[in-house]
Formats: C-alpha cells, structure tokens, sequence
C-alpha cells in the first residue's frame, strides 16, 4: 500500500503530531475494538488508551477514515492517544442505551459516497435512497448514485426508476458486473479521490469492486428469495488502497438495511431536497412546514408537476418523523 499516497489524500493541510513521541496515523481498519492505523512507514494494529474510552461519547470514538495519534507500546501493537476532528463524515442514526439514540458513523473524511442501489433483486427502495440523499447534503458529502444489475432490467426500465434523480441533477450510473456496463466510469469517479460505497444489503457493493479491482477477492453473497433482502456479507468497514490511473481509496462498508437520520433539525430537511430550494422562502407563512400551510409554494410546485410526487411524499414521511 502506498501509504504516503493515503496520507497526502488524507490530509487537507498538513499535520503533525503533538509530541514527538507520537506518530499520525489513519485508520484503515475497526473490528471487535482493535484498529489497523497506517502510519508513514507501517500498519499498527492499535486499541483505544483507557481514557478515550472512558470520555463521554455521543458518536464513534475512531471509525476507519479518521486521523489519529498512536504511540508504539512493543510488538507492533499501538495505542490511540487522540483523533483529529473530521472534516466530513457519513453517518446515521442508531439506537444507544437506555432507549437513547447516539450517532453511528460510518466513514470519515471522505470526498464522495457512492449510493449503491439495485434495479432489481433486491426491489429498488427509493425511500431509502432519500434518506441516504438527505444525509449528504446535510453533510455537504457528493452523493453519487450507482444503479447496479442493470442486466437485469430493460434499459428503459432502470431509466424510469431514476429520472426522478437525474432531474434534480444527481449524477446516476448505470452498471452491470456480469455485462462490465458502467464499470468504467465508476472507476473514473473513484480515481484520485477518497470515496465511501454504501447501500442496501445484497445490492451488489462487494461484487462492484470486485469487478473494479478483480484482485480484492471480496467476499459476495446471495440474496434471500423468500424476503428479497440481501445477506450481509461485508460485515467490517475497511479502507481499501484502489490500483487505478491516480490512486484512490475506498470503504465498503457493511450492508445496511434500515438508515435514520442523525440531527437533521426539521427545519432544515426542506432544504436537503434540492427540487425544493427554487421555493423555498416564497410560501405566505414563515416557517412553513410544505405540509398543511395554505398559500404554500412548495405544494403549488407539486401540483403544478414541479416536483415529484414520490419525492415529495419521502419529505413529508420525514418530516412527520414517520419511518
């Protein structure tokens, strides 16, 4: 692995430790309390120093992406000493203790996610796909969305279940492992750059890259014909060097079959559907809620053909905090 390459990726200024005791790291790897840190010269398998873990946490101590400071303490073995905070982060909501919610987050410092969705086996979820949507913009990641087994459908098929999307100007790509349709141009849009795949589970991630990069020989699965749902087959979230034209690296995560929102305040979820924002600050009451207001006009844009229907309806179940 290139690892000054991940550290100048990693890296919008540049950093240096604290102490000169002390080594910068990333981390490439998290399973079971155990972290994989790449430092410029070698890959320290760490665990958190006893303090970290015993600090308040509202959200992940270390997650793979974040930067870190290790000391060495003997047999190749690290300990985390700090984690620099993160200039992007994709993360979700999940349930903590005590009936709590805390913030699960997925990957750090990242430049894009690629929103990984199949035509067909599993169903397209598009609702899924617009929570997924709302926590990048809200996040200020690019969001890129990958259509995948698109040899499975007609063309004309997977078209029409994404247009919603390529008409609020996400960039969709088309994609077949079998066929290699697509294939290069997701690995045009990986080249250079620090990406995050993602998606439901059994929508064909690992499969993705395995066709990317036959020699990561990632493990794939199989999808479940009597609920139409995906295995979980990745089950730990790596940093992954990518042997492309510039570089790149990127994290296949685990699958996902349920995403929630962390702190998108409701006042701001309008603004987190692009096809909203032309109206918004135009309804007769401020504060408008797009739901229930007369005068509203995001509701005239939706009635007037505007605005998807569908879209429209995924706002207002958020909205309501409905699931």
């Amino acid at each position: 692995m290139n690892s000054q390459k991940l550290e100048a990726m990693m890296n919008s200024t540049e950093q240096t430790p604290t102490r000169p005791d002390r080594l910068l790291g990333t981390v490439l790897r998290a399973q079971s309390g155990f972290f994989w840190v790449q430092t410029s010269t070698e890959t320290v398998i760490c665990k958190l120093r006893g303090r970290l873990k015993r600090e308040r946490q509202a959200s992940d101590i270390a997650v793979i992406g974040d930067q870190v400071e290790i000391t060495l303490v003997g047999n190749g073995e690290g300990a985390i000493e700090s984690v620099y905070p993160r200039r992007s982060k994709l993360a979700r909501r999940a349930a903590g203790t005590r009936g709590a919610y805390k913030e699960d987050v997925l990957v750090a410092n990242v430049d894009q996610v690629l929103l990984t969705f199949a035509c067909a086996q599993p169903a397209f979820t598009p609702r899924m796909l617009d929570r997924y949507l709302v926590i990048c913009e809200h996040s200020g990641l690019e969001a890129i969305i990958v259509a995948t087994k698109i040899d499975l459908v007609d063309q004309a098929i997977a078209t029409k279940l994404f247009a919603p999307y390529e008409q609020i100007n996400y960039r969709v790509l088309y994609v077949s492992n079998q066929t290699g349709q697509g294939l290069q141009a997701v690995r045009d849009t990986l080249a250079g750059r620090i990406s995050v795949v993602t998606g439901k589970s059994g929508v064909g991630k690992s499969s993705l890259l395995n066709a990317l990069q036959p020699d990561l020989h990632l493990d794939t699965g199989t999808i479940s014909t009597a609920l139409n749902k995906g295995r979980h087959v990745t089950t730990v979230a790596e940093l992954i060097a990518l042997d492309l034209p510039g570089k790149g690296y990127v994290a296949d995560t685990p699958g996902i079959r349920e995403i929630g929102l962390w702190q998108v305040p409701a006042d701001e979820l309008d603004w987190c559907y692009r096809e909203l924002r032309p109206y918004l600050g135009h309804c007769y009451f401020a504060g408008c809620s797009h739901i229930h207001e007369p005068d509203c006009a995001v509701r005239t844009a939706v009635n007037a053909g505007k605005i998807d229907h569908v879209r429209y309806d995924s706002y207002v179940k958020l909205r309501q905090g409905e699931s």
